[in-house]
């Protein structure tokens, strides 16, 4: 409900966000996040081939590679210019620019599938992009999302390692965006407990690449739902997972007059 200036200039600050601090070196990239995203994403996916998938600020498509063979065409919606495009794995794969108002650039239910892990909390009108991702389905199309739902501090000052204006989303509000905008949620699950990433400090690289340590993670995330908050102010709130993942179906079409 922001006012257009306002979302323009959000839009302009997260633009490069990502790309400036995590995708500056293409040739040296590496995606951190595969286990995670099979485990609470695409194990729920149907076995078969995939038409036409959107990425939703998917920067090199790398998200996609688990099922880059089931795949027959990608676009990727994002607004930052460090991404070459042409194909992924010999999948073709064009680049569309989003508009800062949330409103995509696609006809109805241009995709059969749609991903977004990660985006949404960098944008300001997350409402208006979910309902827009559930236009943009086939009736009957899947999508898979993952997004923090735990504060990552105060924006008004400098935060190492994360881009100017991305926060978390709070649990209730991404559950009624998602059933407003029409979806059925497949599955919902919790995942990053706060302790997990720090793994990363005793030497293990890329800890959501390893499924021992996502599977150890869902066992921690689980047992500590209930210590769930927005703002992890003491020391005990921050024992508690900080992600939320969705895996939604859009509702087939119902006959004429049904």
């Amino acid at each position: 409900d922001l006012p257009l200036p306002q979302i323009l200039g959000w839009f302009e600050d997260e633009k490069e966000g990502f790309a400036s601090i995590w995708a500056t070196h293409p040739e040296t990239y590496q995606y951190e996040f595969h286990a995670l995203n099979r485990l609470h994403g695409f194990r729920f996916l149907p076995e078969r081939m995939f038409q036409h998938v959107l990425s939703v600020g998917g920067a090199f498509g790398h998200e996609l590679l688990p099922i880059v063979t089931r795949i027959c065409e990608i676009t990727i919606l994002d607004p930052s210019d460090a991404y070459p495009g042409g194909a992924l794995h010999g999948v073709p794969l064009r680049y569309v620019k989003p508009d800062p108002t949330g409103i995509m650039p696609f006809v109805d239910g241009a995709f059969d599938l749609l991903t977004c892990f990660g985006c949404l909390h960098h944008i300001p009108n997350v409402s208006t992009v979910i309902r827009e991702m559930w236009r943009c389905l086939v009736p009957g199309g899947m999508a898979l999302l993952r997004e923090p739902i735990v504060s990552m501090g105060d924006w008004r000052k400098p935060r190492p390692g994360l881009t100017k204006r991305e926060r978390g989303i709070p649990l209730h509000l991404f559950r009624a965006f998602l059933e407003q905008a029409g979806f059925c949620i497949v599955h919902e699950s919790q995942c990053g407990f706060a302790l997990t990433s720090r793994l990363s400090g005793l030497g293990i690289r890329h800890v959501y690449n390893s499924m021992p340590i996502v599977w150890g993670d869902v066992l921690l995330s689980k047992l500590f739902a209930w210590n769930r908050n927005y703002h992890c102010k003491k020391v005990y709130q921050k024992f508690t997972p900080t992600l939320g993942a969705f895996v939604l179906r859009k509702p087939e079409a119902t006959p004429e007059g049904m």
